[in-house]
């Protein structure tokens, strides 16, 4: 007995540990949210849970053969008060959990701003075969597969695919969102405090699917600006041929950063969904705009 005890305890320490880097420990306000309406409709639904598991129990215990006390009705068709309490407990239910879930999903929609004094800093993500690809239109660079953001202010996504549909997703930051080719969504995201963060993708893609995970460096304000600076100064220009060449499947790439971006690129992936074997399509449509 001891030893299943001993077992069990371990089983949930070990469990318990694996969510240190997952929903149930957040770093920022939108995950923290989504963690108390998660805690929230958890304690509803046990609300009903943990009371039927004691009644189940209670009856086999009442209505066991040695019970001489128990009274049998082989006749007993219909109860008022019964059908009451089947009935209005589990809808009460499912109204509370409803209404926890849609008041928690308009506070945290996706294009809802984080209030806050600092300016956000903007980041156009797309989705790639099989890589991350982030670009800074402000800053005017791109990283692949690594996302560098200043702690303690706000970021305003806006997302696409290059091809198939994904899915974005910072555990300790909330928000997973899918992101399609042509189209564009949006989302906000904090972290509160320095550190190195998880991301991934969400949505099965392929063969590469697996090792399609990125790193989220959150780093105070000043070392942002110091990475900025350090990335201007370093790596190749992503221009409409670097993009062709970007965009053909891979597997397993290594984070890496662009000192230079083709102006509106990410609206040129968007609106055409250029593909990776016609750079010169891409090409023609970002020459027109920087003439423009």
């Amino acid at each position: 007995m001891r030893l299943r005890l001993l077992a069990t305890s371990l089983i949930g320490v070990v469990t318990l540990a694996g969510c240190s880097e997952g929903v149930l420990s957040p770093q920022g306000p939108v995950a923290a949210a989504e963690r108390l309406v998660l805690f929230n409709s958890l304690g509803i639904m046990l609300a009903i849970v943990i009371p039927t598991i004691l009644a189940t129990l209670g009856v086999a215990f009442w209505f066991r053969s040695s019970n001489g006390r128990a009274r049998y009705l082989p006749d007993f068709e219909y109860s008022g008060r019964l059908e009451l309490l089947v009935w209005s407990i589990p809808a009460m239910t499912v109204l509370l959990v409803g209404g926890v879930a849609w008041v928690g999903a308009h506070d945290l929609d996706p294009r809802k701003p984080i209030a806050s004094a600092v300016d956000p800093v903007r980041v156009q993500v797309v989705s790639l075969d099989w890589k991350w690809l982030f670009i800074y239109p402000d800053q005017g660079i791109a990283s692949v597969n690594r996302l560098t953001i200043p702690a303690g202010t706000p970021v305003s996504f806006e997302l696409t695919s290059s091809g198939v549909m994904n899915s974005f997703f910072v555990p300790q930051l909330g928000g997973q969102i899918y992101t399609m080719a042509g189209m564009a969504t949006h989302l906000h995201l904090q972290a509160d405090h320095p550190g190195t963060y998880r991301g991934l993708s969400a949505q099965y893609s392929g063969e590469g699917f697996a090792d399609m995970r990125f790193a989220v460096d959150a780093v105070p304000a000043a070392a942002f600006s110091q990475w900025v600076n350090a990335t201007r100064d370093a790596g190749p220009m992503l221009e409409a041929q670097a993009y062709a060449d970007l965009a053909r499947p891979s597997e397993a790439v290594s984070p890496f950063t662009y000192r230079d971006v083709a102006p509106d690129l990410f609206n040129h992936i968007q609106s055409f969904a250029a593909q990776p074997n016609d750079p010169a399509r891409l090409a023609v449509l970002t020459s027109q705009r920087t003439d423009k």
